[in-house]
């Protein structure tokens, strides 16, 4: 496993927040804000969705653990939905990891990705989430990506 060294930007999000212990639940929020982005019109061949997962388990009891289901929006849109909140995620460099968009893969990746980040040397930036990133192209390969910030 690999890791590609990308710079992202900073951006504006729409999102939808699970509270509780990570798993199915995460999925089924997944999909309800999907279902949610294209009832507005906002999926679109340059859509980027995040999935982020805002606490450690480890850290973190987990029915206090945060998950966000987001979309990248412009700077200027407005939501109006009481489900669905607005908020920034500061950018900067990424250890980019592109993988099998499977559960299976998915799970294997993140038992990997901290012990490849020391084997290459980077150090974990823990003031900024680690992304799960989808694209329309991403998702067509079936592919996502694990995006860790590193400092």
């Amino acid at each position: 496993m690999k890791a590609e060294i990308k710079k992202i930007p900073s951006c504006r999000i729409a999102y939808m927040r699970q509270i509780g212990p990570y798993g199915i639940a995460n999925s089924q929020l997944m999909e309800k804000f999907k279902c949610w982005v294209e009832s507005n019109e906002l999926f679109n061949n340059t859509s980027i969705i995040l999935g982020i997962a805002q606490d450690n388990p480890a850290f973190v009891k987990p029915e206090n653990c945060r998950y966000d289901a987001c979309l990248v929006v412009p700077n200027d849109y407005c939501v109006d939905a009481d489900e669905v909140s607005l908020s920034n995620i500061s950018g900067g460099r990424y250890a980019v990891f592109k993988i099998n968009h499977t559960a299976e893969a998915v799970q294997k990746a993140w038992g990997e990705i901290f012990l490849e980040l020391e084997n290459q040397r980077f150090s974990l930036d823990e003031t900024r989430p680690i992304l799960e990133r989808y694209t329309i192209e991403l998702i067509n390969n079936h592919y996502c990506e694990i995006c860790v910030p590193i400092q």
